[in-house]
């Protein structure tokens, strides 16, 4: 067929170069005669245009491999025109795949010499932009230095030239090294100048290139030395370039993370120019990416001071009632960025924030997100703008922000409702819409960021006891104590100084250690990565509001832990072992245990008898205060102590076996399933908080209220004791008896006549808290523990002109009761610790 056509001297038709006839063209390809060679690229190129189908055609008949050969070919024609076909067979994939394995990138990038014609240009960067779309090809045109000669190529006289050799190199500077290579061969001025083509194609794919490059610091200041702002102002200047607007912005917004390039633009007047265009222009697209560079921008203090000046705010605040949603999100993510400056944020205070609000009622979930990122940003560290997002109806909306499905939104919506918690009359509001419930769905979150927010928010808003009320009995408190475990730093963090408010009152502190939060915090607390301040803190509130469990485990109790009724001395409690509650040691049968003491002033009908078997109860008449200041005895108790006191022996035997029998305590609800349990009574520790009400509160002098209820409270356990005759005061005997008479480990302190420095101090503390004395409870070692007060040294007083700092005091219940030893003296050593 071939020599027939030589012979003819005509040239193959397209028609006769249908698939049947495709092979015996590719054999053509074989011939050592270049005219044939020539015609045969040339039908087999007219095969190519035809369609993917005629392409994957001559790949099965194998005329690729042949084909690269001639690329090399001596004879320009043959040259040219299996370089055509190569430019229209790369757009396949399977061809593309064989070329990187046949390894002709070399030879393509030959046909980019300057001595060789335009067409071959064309055609060899045609192939060069089809492989480029590919990685690999992409690694081999760099390695074989395909770069240099296509940005050369980029001043060609042809725009198809022009067009591949941009789409190439767009393909390209995808990767990081190449666009180092770019600016190291200078290639801004170049692609500045396609900006002024007449092809919108090549002006595209220009400024596509300049928004990747530009990412990097280098290329901004080349492009800003060469004068590209200018190009970039004037293109979106035209309207009949509106086709080009989105790309240019997306250049400018990166050219605005300079500081030099934002100066430059401010000063030659081309910010005004952005910001009135993004305001005017009525193309969504562009609005966004307008805002988009304006957040990128941003990010940046002199950025921002220069924006503010330029009263960017007036812009985002139009941008934000755009009727598109991408416009709605990027203009309140520029205000998130702007709010690092000051002035921005009280701008918003009046306009902006009532804005937001709206957005947040969007069924939009990415629009509820921004503005509630924005409405985050407005309102931290600036009441102003909480108050004017409360004021703008906000509450509502961002308390149902909390049930979205997008964690952003849940989180920002979390931060903005703890800003404005801030202020009192604002969490009362947020209380009054529900927040304690609608808080318990983020707690349970998967999400870090969001469990962190809400813990947060729990924290400023569960400050009083209604609120917290809320939180228990909607169940808050178990997710709450869960996050407590978490890994995450800011999480356990959060979760702690939440659990810390939330042990503000006992009710609620109880749940949360029913809960186990005293448990993991003391687990986190032993850990020196994982514990906080707020952790310690935490665990102390809860200590705090379980004075028993407090004294058990730390061994101390400072003047502000308060005895009530209800507390009980365990002891020390080993590492790891749970303190059992106090009716589950009461219900016990008596062990060799160390006793149990129980401070209870209270009395009930069946556990009265002490009481009308002498003296009156002091809570017949009205429940005892905390304190004890207000307790008064009853009118019958002076005549009652009379008539016991000249009663004859034979009556006292009787009253003593009466009391004997019932001596044992006798628990509520005892044989009856309708009645609460209840501790056991102790009358006679409630006549000692009578007596020292009575006698104690009446002296005015602090130093000798201690000294007098010293000796009281050392009367009552057995009196004053010496060193030596310790040994023979037999208090063990007296606790056993106890024990085997209430059939009990548990025994309440008014039944302890003999009382060492343990018992003794267990019942100054709780005395002394009763009428108002502060004082510390301090165990020590071998069954030591003494009460530490603070008095001013008078011997002092006006040596300074003021007040001196108050010193510490060990009181002395055993030796010399009533003495008091000054902390770290010799005496108040031997009393602790020998």
């Amino acid at each position: 067929l071939g020599y027939k056509c030589k012979e003819e001297n005509t040239s193959f038709d397209p028609l006769m170069i249908e698939s049947k006839k495709a092979a015996t063209v590719v054999l053509m390809l074989r011939s050592p005669e270049e005219d044939i060679l020539a015609k045969a690229c040339e039908a087999i190129y007219k095969f190519a245009l035809k369609g993917e189908e005629n392409k994957t055609t001559l790949l099965e008949l194998g005329a690729v491999e042949p084909l690269t050969k001639l690329l090399t070919h001596e004879d320009k024609i043959v040259r040219r025109n299996a370089t055509m076909i190569f430019g229209i067979l790369a757009s396949n994939n399977d061809v593309k795949k064989l070329l990187r394995e046949l390894d002709v990138m070399n030879s393509v990038i030959a046909q980019l010499a300057p001595e060789e014609e335009v067409v071959i240009h064309e055609f060899a960067s045609l192939c060069l932009a089809n492989m480029s779309a590919e990685y690999t090809s992409k690694v081999q045109i760099f390695e074989h230095g395909g770069l240099e000669p296509l940005i050369r190529l980029l001043s060609s006289p042809d725009p198809d030239v022009k067009k591949n050799s941009m789409e190439c190199i767009y393909n390209l500077v995808q990767d990081f090294q190449c666009r180092t290579t770019l600016q190291e061969l200078n290639a801004i001025p170049p692609i500045l100048d396609l900006l002024k083509s007449e092809y919108p194609v090549i002006q595209l794919l220009a400024l596509k290139t300049l928004g990747v490059i530009t990412n990097d610091k280098e290329s901004r200041t080349m492009l800003r030395d060469n004068q590209g702002l200018d190009h970039l102002i004037k293109i979106l200047e035209t309207k009949e370039l509106n086709d080009l607007h989105i790309e240019a912005l997306a250049v400018i917004a990166n050219c605005l993370e300079d500081m030099d390039t934002m100066v430059q633009i401010q000063q030659t007047g081309g910010l005004k120019k952005l910001l009135s265009f993004a305001e005017n222009s009525t193309i969504p697209d562009i609005q966004k990416n307008a805002a988009k560079a304006i957040t990128k921008a941003a990010y940046d203090p002199e950025n921002r001071k220069l924006f503010h000046e330029q009263e960017v705010e007036k812009c985002l605040v139009a941008l934000l009632g755009s009727e598109n949603d991408g416009t709605k999100i990027a203009a309140s993510q520029a205000i998130s960025a702007m709010c690092e400056n000051s002035g921005s944020k009280d701008f918003f205070n009046n306009q902006g924030i009532p804005q937001l609000i709206q957005l947040l009622k969007s069924d939009n979930e990415e629009v509820r997100e921004a503005a509630a990122l924005a409405l985050a940003n407005l309102t931290t560290c600036n009441p102003a703008n909480a108050n004017a997002a409360a004021e703008a109806d906000g509450i509502d909306p961002l308390i149902n922000v909390l049930s979205s499905k997008r964690d952003g939104a849940i989180a920002n919506a979390a931060t903005v409702l703890t800003n404005m918690a801030m202020q009192e009359p604002l969490r009362l509001n947020i209380q009054n819409h529900d927040i304690m419930h609608a808080i318990i769905s983020p707690l349970r979150s998967a999400n870090t960021v969001v469990q962190s927010k809400a813990a947060l928010a729990v924290a400023a808003t569960a400050c009083d006891v209604e609120a917290r009320t809320e939180l228990r009995n909607s169940g808050g408190l178990e997710p709450l104590v869960e996050l407590l475990r978490s890994k995450n730093d800011e999480v356990r963090k959060h979760a702690s100084w939440a659990v810390m408010v939330c042990a503000g009152d006992e009710l609620t502190a109880n749940e949360l250690c029913r809960l186990g939060a005293l448990d993991i915090l003391e687990e986190v607390n032993l850990s020196g990565t994982r514990k906080n301040k707020f952790s310690e803190a935490a665990y102390n509130k809860l200590l705090n509001n379980n004075l028993s469990l407090k004294y058990s485990q730390t061994g101390y109790l400072s003047s502000s832990n308060i005895i009530n009724d209800g507390f009980y001395d365990y002891g020390r409690k080993n590492p790891g072992t749970k303190l059992l509650p106090l009716k589950e040691l009461c219900l016990q049968e008596p062990s060799d245990l160390r006793a149990v003491l129980l401070i209870n002033s209270k009395s009930d009908v069946k556990n009265s008898y002490h009481f009308s078997a002498g003296f009156g109860s002091p809570i017949e008449d009205k429940s005892e205060p905390a304190s004890g200041r207000n307790t008064v005895l009853s009118k019958s108790a002076t005549k009652e102590k009379g008539w016991r006191k000249s009663r004859g022996k034979k009556e006292e035997e009787k009253v003593k076996e009466e009391e004997e029998v019932m001596a044992v305590p006798k628990f509520v609800g005892e044989g009856s399933s309708d009645k609460e349990w209840c501790p056991p009574s102790d009358p006679d520790f409630s006549m000692y908080v009578y007596e020292v009400t009575k006698s104690i509160l009446s002296i005015t002098n602090i130093k000798e209220q201690i000294e007098v209820l010293a000796k009281y409270v050392a009367e009552k356990m057995g009196g004053k004791i010496t060193k030596e005759k310790i040994p023979d005061f037999s208090w063990e005997l007296h606790i056993s008896e106890l024990k085997f008479q209430l059939k009990s480990n548990v025994i309440p302190i008014g039944y302890v006549k003999k009382g060492i420095f343990y018992h003794r101090a267990l019942l100054f503390k709780a005395l002394a808290d009763r009428i108002g004395i502060g004082c510390s409870l301090v165990r020590g070692e071998y069954g030591r523990a003494w009460n530490e007060v603070m008095l001013q040294n008078e011997s002092r007083k006006g040596v300074l002109g003021g007040l001196p700092a108050p010193e510490v005091y060990v009181v002395d219940l055993m030796f010399h009761p009533g003495g008091l030893m000054k902390l770290r003296s010799r005496e108040a050593d031997l009393y602790r610790f020998l």
